[in-house]
């Protein structure tokens, strides 16, 4: 008897989660962007996977609704990108590492030049091949992380060397543009104007998904937003405009009723308040679910936040450690007739969003989006 095949990727009924991505969504959330952005060119960050959902699945998406430049984190990605988008105008944010300029002219790259021996290496390949190739200028005008000093980049624009190469993009980032009130943003789009006014005629990017939505951020020729594409909330503690993209599933494999006074989990650090019944999902945060949204007696009588999913629409919090392969829930409040071994419930979607999701581990939904794992069934809408 032969082997069996196995195909690639995992069939639904075989799953313990399904993840679905609404690329219809995605691109009117780049639309919504767009529009927004008050005619600049709306780019597209497409950093870590596209925010975990797949550059093979979102980058074909963005251009079809009409997005022509890309930024990436690493090299890497940026290649997927290329093979995704022939045409498009792709930039990778995290610095021109040694060597690597030829990978670059080789795929029609554009590197994030933030220091000078950056832009030596950079200049030194132009004059090399005799020709004055794109890359972008970044500047650190509060991050502290990346970029030249606002006094390096201005001394920069002055250097008749920059000549040699051609400065396609002048960058920055901010800080804290989801906290509207908070004076940073004003410094830093001050001195972001000093910068423009010393690289006359080069391109100018500021704002990222919540920066488009601070009334003083001017969006003078191209925004780059990342986490309002996938659904995040670009305006947080007002109405999210964006549409949500994905919904995060679990199966249930298992029901079993408790006595007032069993634990669960690991070390048992989550108590029966009274008999009840569990269901446990098979998902856990090998599947890229955080521990840190585990329940405890401890969460609970402290009324801190902890892991909840959505069963046969009720919520049911969680009942104990999340653990690598499974989450158990507190279901007692769902009728037995309304919930069934192999049951999905949801752990992300409905009103239960990926930022509650992010809070409720103590953490934000950039990292949850980005974590979701590859053991998951994808189910891409709109492709």
């Amino acid at each position: 008897m032969s082997e069996p095949t196995l195909k690639p990727g995992v069939p639904e009924p075989e799953a313990g989660g399904i993840l679905t991505i609404d690329l219809g969504a995605l691109a009117q959330n780049w639309r919504t962007l767009r529009d927004r952005a008050g005619g600049a060119e709306c780019a597209a960050v497409v950093k870590a996977d596209a925010y975990g959902l797949g550059i093979q699945a979102a980058v074909p998406a963005l251009s079809r609704a009409g997005c022509r430049t890309f930024f990436v984190a690493h090299l890497g990605e940026a290649a997927r990108v290329r093979a995704a988008a022939p045409g498009a105008t792709i930039y990778v944010l995290n610095g021109l590492l040694p060597g690597t300029c030829p990978v670059y002219a080789e795929h029609d790259l554009r590197p994030v030049l933030g220091s000078r021996e950056e832009v030596a290496e950079w200049l030194a390949f132009c004059r090399g091949a005799g020709r004055r190739l794109p890359a972008a200028v970044h500047v650190d005008t509060g991050m502290n992380r990346l970029g030249f000093r606002v006094e390096e980049a201005l001394a920069l624009a002055r250097d008749p060397l920059l000549a040699d190469l051609e400065p396609a993009l002048l960058m920055s980032h901010l800080v804290s543009a989801e906290e509207t009130e908070n004076p940073i943003n004003g410094r830093q789009i001050e001195a972001f104007a000093r910068l423009r006014a010393a690289f006359p005629g080069v391109p100018a990017s500021l704002a990222n998904s919540s920066g488009i939505f601070l009334p003083e951020v001017p969006n003078p020729d191209l925004v780059r937003p990342g986490y309002g594409l996938y659904g995040g909330n670009p305006t947080p503690g007002r109405e999210n405009p964006m549409r949500p993209v994905v919904r995060l599933e679990a199966r249930i494999v298992q029901l079993r009723s408790v006595e007032r006074g069993d634990t669960a989990g690991y070390n048992g650090q989550w108590t029966a308040p009274a008999p009840g019944r569990l269901a446990t999902l098979s998902v856990g945060y090998a599947d890229g679910y955080p521990r840190a949204a585990s329940a405890t007696d401890a969460e609970r009588a402290a009324g801190t936040g902890a892991g909840e999913a959505i069963v046969a629409g009720r919520r049911c919090p969680f009942a104990g450690r999340v653990s690598m392969d499974l989450i158990t829930l507190d279901v007692s409040a769902v009728p037995e007739a309304e919930i069934a071994r192999g049951d999905l419930v949801i752990l992300i979607g409905d009103d239960l969003t990926i930022d509650e999701v992010g809070a409720r581990a103590g953490t934000i939904g950039y990292e949850i989006l980005t974590s979701l794992g590859r053991r998951y069934a994808r189910r891409y809408l709109g492709r």
